[in-house]
């Protein structure tokens, strides 16, 4: 933004409702332009006649763009309040204002819009800022940026917008902008940016592809690059929106978002952030193309966290969501190495993980699938379960484990008294090695015993 005065920027209308002031700023030059001018009271848009109601309005949009230095609580206080009240009265006019939004006043609103919202994000007041530990450092000017984004979502709402007058003026550069706030550390303007580009997207169909591909690359520096965006949660919740929308079948460029951007976001360390609007999306493409179950699951089987449980438990719930929704064809394709993680689990001494993997026998669905294919699962799972029914530390999982060994068992009784069988008979030759194991390394140092004396 320009830091030269704001009354050279202006046309004649805006000056008379500006002063000068004889103190000059020494402050940034984003709020120089509250300093070298003092907003004066207009009348207010009910109290003139309708032809001046353009001039009026455009005035006070102009009024506006005035920035005004919240770091200060105590300056400018009437100038703030003038504004704050001018905003007020600009969100109520055009929510019910007929015939308001004439083609003269599209540039108007996205100057001021603009000159409100797109600025540099403040650092956080905590440099190690952890999003999962501390609390948000909340915008400082929000009073005002508040009804700004108020203003703007009611201007892409009322029946009165024409896309084909706005989008000379809401255009990729205003896109552009728009996305780097979503970097915004203060929740409630990720929650406006998140409506206001969803409207945006509806709106605008010259943009979609734009907007998709402009996520795309947020996502693609987060996960290989910075590992700090503090709205993925929020981008994730309008790709939800939009890949619900997606006309079948499905373009190849979609499928590559999918397998190349969504799946690597299950790798960052902030997951739990923005987890429950990824698994969402993921689903969503999944109930659009069965077919991409395959891709996804293993990706995910990929991606699997090593050292973290929390993740764990995270990916299990999402394996969940996606067994509550798979074709029994495309099962059949990723039970194997799927069984074998959840195996894996089952064995893990975190008791909310394996807890959380001996939940999938309490769904129905997944249970039916599981007994169409027990010859397959059964021998996968009976070794980690019998195991863990004799060693692991925590009660409650040993009852869980035992009422998945009465499922498989009642599943088929055959191949259970098979497996068991097997089962001990490997443990048996298990026992032999590791006793002879014993036995040699007994041996073993008898004689480094009787070499040492013999010297």
């Amino acid at each position: 933004m320009s830091s030269a005065p704001f009354v050279d920027r202006i046309d004649p209308f805006a000056k008379r409702s500006l002063k000068k002031k004889t103190k000059k700023s020494q402050g940034s030059s984003r709020y120089r332009n509250s300093q070298d001018v003092e907003l004066l009271a207009l009348p207010l848009l009910k109290d003139v006649p309708a032809t001046e109601q353009e001039d009026l309005f455009i005035r006070k949009l102009r009024q506006c763009c005035v920035a005004f230095d919240f770091m200060d609580p105590l300056a400018d206080l009437k100038g703030k309040e003038i504004k704050r009240a001018t905003l007020n009265e600009l969100v109520g006019y055009i929510t019910v204002g007929r015939d308001v939004l004439t083609e003269p006043v599209y540039p108007e609103i996205i100057k001021m819009i603009s000159s409100n919202l797109f600025r540099t994000l403040p650092p956080s007041d905590n440099p190690d800022y952890d999003p999962e530990e501390d609390d948000p450092t909340l915008e400082a000017s929000w009073p005002h940026l508040q009804l700004v984004y108020e203003f703007f979502l009611r201007f892409l709402e009322s029946v009165n917008f024409q896309p084909t007058i706005g989008k000379k003026v809401i255009d990729q550069k205003f896109v552009l902008q728009l996305l780097d706030l979503f970097d915004s550390e203060d929740p409630r303007e990720r929650d406006f940016l998140k409506t206001v580009l969803h409207r945006i997207y509806g709106k605008f169909l010259g943009l979609r592809a734009f907007i998709r591909k402009q996520i795309n690359n947020i996502f693609l520096r987060f996960v290989y690059e910075t590992e700090h965006f503090n709205g993925v949660g929020e981008l994730l919740e309008i790709l939800g929106s939009i890949i619900n929308g997606f006309a079948l079948p499905l373009k190849s460029e979609h499928k590559q978002f999918l397998v190349k951007v969504l799946l690597p976001l299950h790798k960052v360390k902030s997951l739990s952030m923005y987890h429950a609007q990824l698994a969402y999306c993921v689903v969503q493409f999944l109930e659009k193309d069965a077919t991409l179950t395959e891709p996804v699951v293993r990706g995910l089987l990929k991606f699997w966290p090593k050292t973290c449980s929390q993740k764990e438990v995270m990916f299990l719930g999402e394996i969940e969501e996606i067994l509550d929704v798979i074709e029994p064809a495309q099962f059949v394709k990723i039970q194997e190495p799927l069984f074998k993680q959840i195996a894996k689990c089952v064995s893990s001494p975190h008791f909310q993980v394996a807890e959380r993997a001996l939940y999938y026998w309490n769904n129905e669905y997944i249970v039916s699938l599981i007994e169409e294919n027990n010859q397959v699962i059964m021998p996968i799972m009976f070794p980690a379960l019998y195991r863990m029914s004799k060693e692991h530390w925590n009660q409650s999982i040993v009852t869980f484990i035992y009422n998945v060994l009465k499922t498989f068992m009642e599943m088929n009784s055959k191949l259970f008294d098979e497996l068991t069988a097997s089962y001990k008979a490997e443990r048996q030759k298990e026992k032999k090695r590791e006793k002879e194991r014993d036995e040699l390394w007994k041996r073993l140092g008898e004689l480094q015993l009787g070499a040492k004396r013999a010297k």
